[in-house]
C-alpha cells in the first residue's frame, strides 16, 4: 500500500522504519531490584545501581530476559542463545552513568517478521531487524520551576525491548497498522502493557523520501512519538518537509528531530549519530548472556494463541467474516470475551451441526461488535469495564435461540442489562417478556386483527402485499411484541391464503 506524494518535480515515495521501545512487564528493573512500577513520588523507585553510584554492579533480571525471548518467539524471530551487553556512550542529564547498557553487535533476538492488515483488505509482511534489551533513561522535567529543570530517576534502569523494523514501510497507514499490530502482540504475550500514554510503549520514526525505484534517501529520526495518530502525522509532516527541501535544490541532513503536534511540525534536536559515535564496547561488568535451548523451548511451549492464529481459527471454525475476525482479535480482552461467549453457547447448546455453530457465532459477533461495542462507546467504557459479562451476553443469545424471547425483545432486555447488570433470564422473568409460542393464542390474536380490519384483508387479497406487514405490526402490538415471529408469519399466511 505504497503512498506517493506529488511534488513540483513529480511523485515521491516514503521509506519508513520504526524503532518501538517497549517497556518490559516486570516487577523490578533490568539490572537492579528497584520497583519498575509506573508513577510514584519522584526518585522513589531508585537503587544505587540506577543512580549510577560508583562501584555498583549490574545484575541481570531473569524475568526481563524471558520476556524478550517470549516477544522474539511471538514475532517469529531468531533467538540467539548467546548475546552480549554493550555500553552505549552519550550524555543526557537524566542518564546518571553517562552511558546506557544496551545490545548492538550481538542482540538477544535476530531477524523476524510482522504481518500487518491493511485497510484495503490486503496483508503485508514487515521485516524485523532485531530486538535488543536495554535500560531506560530517567525523565527531565522542565515545568516544575521557571528557571530550573528537575530529574526524576524512577524510570531509569527500567527494562526496555527495542524492536527495530526493516525499512519496509511505505505509508503512514502502514506504519499505523504496524504499531497497532505490535502493541496487540505484546499485550497478548504479556510482555508489555502497550500503554503509549504512560510512555511504556513509544516509537522512534525514521523517515526518508526518494523518487520511486531510486536508492534510499537520507533519513531523519523523529524521537519518542507516543500515539498512533502522532506517528502518522509525524511521518506525513516530515516527508513533506524533506520533499520541499529537495525540490528547492537543498539536501537532507541526517539528524534527530522532535514532533510538535500542536504546531504540526518537526524540529531539529541534534545531528543524528552513527553507531561509531556512541563508542559501543562490551560492558565489562556483564558476561555474555547464555540461554539454553531448554529454556527457549519451555518459553515457546508457554506462548498463548496470538492474534493471527486466533483470527485464522475464527475463520476456519466459525465462518466469521475476515473483517469481524480482525476487529475481535485486535484487543486481547475482546478476544477473550468472545471466546468466553462461544464457550457458554457451546455448553448451552450441546447438540449442534457445523452450520448451527457458525450461525451461533455470527449472532454472537453481531451482539458483541454492534450492540455491546455501541453501548460501551456511548458510555466511554472499555470491554474490561462492561457491566455485562461474556456469560451474561451469551445467556441473552441463548434465550433468542430457544425462542424464549424475540430479537426485538432481546434489545429491550439488553438495555436493562447495561443499566442494571442483571442476567437476561431474571429480567425476562420479572417483566413477563417470554414469547408467546402457543399456537392457539397466536391464532386468536390473528383472528381478532383480521376481523377488525376486513377492508385491509380485501386489499391484501386484491394484490396489495404490503398489507401483510400491517397485520404483523397490529398482532405484535396486541401481544406486546411477544408473539413468536416465525409462528405468527406461518399462521398468518395460511389464514390469508
Amino acid at each position: 500500500m505504497t503512498t506517493t506524494i506529488t511534488g513540483k518535480t513529480g511523485t515521491w515515495e516514503m521509506v519508513i522504519g520504526l524503532e518501538v521501545h517497549a517497556q518490559i512487564t516486570s516487577q523490578s528493573k533490568l539490572f537492579s531490584r528497584a520497583s519498575a512500577e509506573f508513577g510514584g513520588e519522584p526518585n522513589d523507585h531508585v537503587s544505587l545501581v540506577d543512580a549510577g553510584f560508583p562501584g555498583m554492579l549490574p545484575v541481570i533480571n531473569q524475568k526481563c530476559v524471558e520476556q524478550a525471548i517470549r516477544t522474539g518467539l511471538g514475532l517469529r524471530a531468531q533467538i540467539n542463545p548467546v548475546s552480549v551487553f554493550d555500553r552505549k556512550n552519550y550524555f543526557y542529564p537524566d542518564l546518571p552513568t553517562g552511558y546506557q547498557i544496551s545490545q548492538f553487535f550481538r542482540p538477544i533476538v535476530g531477524k523476524g517478521e510482522l504481518l500487518i492488515d491493511l485497510p484495503n483488505g490486503e496483508s503485508k509482511k514487515i521485516g524485523i531487524t532485531r530486538l535488543h534489551l536495554e535500560q531506560d533513561a530517567g525523565k527531565s522535567m522542565h515545568d516544575q520551576h521557571p528557571a530550573k529543570s528537575f530529574i526524576d530517576l524512577n524510570r531509569a534502569g527500567t527494562g526496555l525491548m527495542e524492536i527495530v523494523s526493516e525499512p519496509d514501510i511505505r505509508s503512514a497507514e502502514e506504519a499505523a497498522a504496524y504499531v497497532r499490530k505490535m502493541r496487540s502482540i505484546l499485550r497478548y504475550l504479556g510482555t508489555c502493557d502497550g500503554n503509549m500514554e504512560e510512555g511504556s510503549m513509544r516509537c522512534d520514526v525514521n523517515v526518508s523520501v526518494r523518487k520511486p525505484g531510486a536508492p534510499f534517501g537520507t533519513r531523519c529520526e523523529i524521537k519518542n512519538v507516543n500515539s498512533v495518530r502522532f506517528v502518522m502525522q509525524a511521518i506525513e509532516v516530515e516527508a513533506q518537509r524533506q520533499i520541499e527541501i529537495l525540490e528547492y535544490g537543498g539536501k537532507i541532513d541526517q539528524e534527530t528531530r522532535l514532533f510538535d503536534p500542536t504546531r504540526g511540525e518537526t524540529r531539529a534536536m541534534r545531528s543524528k549519530e552513527d553507531a561509531m559515535d556512541y563508542r559501543y564496547f562490551p560492558d565489562p561488568d556483564l558476561p555474555p548472556l547464555v540461554v539454553s535451548a531448554a529454556t527457549i523451548d519451555a518459553i515457546k511451549a508457554s506462548l498463548p494463541e496470538l492474534p493471527d492464529d486466533k483470527r485464522a481459527r475464527y475463520l476456519r471454525e466459525y465462518d466469521v467474516s475476515p473483517y469481524d475476525a480482525s476487529v475481535i482479535v485486535a484487543e486481547k480482552e475482546v478476544a477473550e470475551y468472545f471466546d468466553a461467549m462461544l464457550e457458554t453457547l457451546r455448553v448451552g447448546r450441546t447438540s449442534r451441526s457445523k452450520a448451527e455453530i457458525a450461525s451461533d457465532a455470527k449472532l454472537a459477533t453481531n451482539w458483541l461488535t454492534v450492540e455491546l461495542f455501541g453501548a460501551l462507546n456511548k458510555d466511554d467504557k472499555t470491554i474490561g469495564q462492561s457491566p455485562v459479562s461474556a456469560k451474561q451476553l451469551a445467556g441473552l443469545i441463548l434465550l433468542i435461540l430457544d425462542n424464549t424471547i424475540s430479537g426485538k425483545i432481546a434489545k429491550e432486555v439488553f438495555a436493562e442489562m447495561i443499566k442494571s447488570g442483571q442476567d437476561a433470564a431474571s429480567i425476562v422473568e420479572a417483566k413477563g417478556l417470554k414469547q408467546v409460542t402457543d399456537v392457539g393464542a397466536i391464532e386468536a390474536a390473528i383472528d381478532a386483527v383480521l376481523s377488525a380490519n376486513p377492508d385491509k384483508v380485501a386489499e391484501y387479497k386484491a394484490g396489495k402485499d404490503k398489507m401483510f406487514g400491517f397485520f404483523v405490526g397490529q398482532i405484535m402490538k396486541n401481544t406486546g411484541g411477544k408473539a413468536n415471529p416465525n409462528l405468527l408469519n406461518e399462521i398468518l399466511k395460511k389464514k390469508l391464503g
